[in-house]
């Protein structure tokens, strides 16, 4: 039986990216077809610049979406994907962000590493990885970030923080989203913590990184220190020791 792929796009304010996104990535599916199963669902929360009408005006086949009406941040967005997704049977779940900094191109590359008890991560940070059109504070800041969570949590990782990444549905299945204490981009940090605690592989695929090309960054100081202060926190309680 053919593995069944879900790419959950969270989305706010992408109108000015979403249609090439969605264009790239469909023709990326496409081209994987004789292999790869893959559907998308975008969840959008009720993004005022309509990027979900634009999404949808394009009338791609298994594209599916959800929207929210109020802003609930990344960490709610993946979560409702992952309980849509779960419930309709697919057995990975991918995830990308919908300003083309994710190239569908690469993501034959995570494909091929994905399996059960493996989570797979998109990686700027290593032999291979690249990122383009950041300026050296926001290198730093990511660099740091993961340098960080990596020593606090113990978990072995080059690029804790990156949003390009396909989980198994047996990871998911058991995870208590209740529990999900993250909702900006420690939320990436933590479900890496909880696959690695609960003894899944974590293999890391070299990626190209590219700034947004339009819209606005959804960084902020206030997501930047939910991040420290988490990790902090769990490292200081012991939770996601490997």
């Amino acid at each position: 039986m053919v593995n069944r792929y879900l790419v959950v796009v969270p989305t706010y304010n992408e109108a000015r990216n979403i249609v090439d996104f969605l264009t790239q990535l469909d023709s990326a599916r496409k081209a994987l077809s004789a292999k790869y199963t893959i559907d998308i669902l975008l969840v959008d929360d009720e993004s005022p610049d309509g990027t979900l009408a634009k999404a949808r005006s394009l009338g791609l086949i298994n594209f599916h979406w959800l929207s929210n009406p109020v802003k609930g941040g990344l960490g709610h967005a993946y979560i409702q994907g992952f309980i849509w997704g779960l419930s309709r049977g697919y057995d990975y779940f991918i995830e990308m962000d919908a300003d083309l900094s994710h190239d569908p191109g690469e993501l034959i590359n995570l494909l091929e590493r994905s399996g059960p008890r493996c989570i797979v991560i998109g990686t700027r940070w290593m032999d291979g990885g690249e990122v383009l059109n950041w300026p050296i504070h926001r290198r730093l800041l990511s660099r740091i970030g993961t340098w960080y969570a990596d020593r606090a949590l113990g978990l072995q990782a080059r690029d804790l923080t990156s949003g390009f990444r396909i989980l198994p549905k047996g990871l998911l299945q058991q995870l208590d989203f209740s529990a999900i204490e993250s909702k900006g981009y420690s939320f990436q940090i933590e479900i890496a913590a909880r696959a690695i605690r609960s003894g899944y592989e974590l293999a890391e695929v070299p990626i190209t990184f590219t700034e947004r090309r339009a819209g606005q960054s959804k960084m902020s100081p206030q997501i930047a220190l939910e991040a420290v202060f988490k990790v902090t926190g769990w490292a200081l309680r012991g939770h996601f020791r490997a």
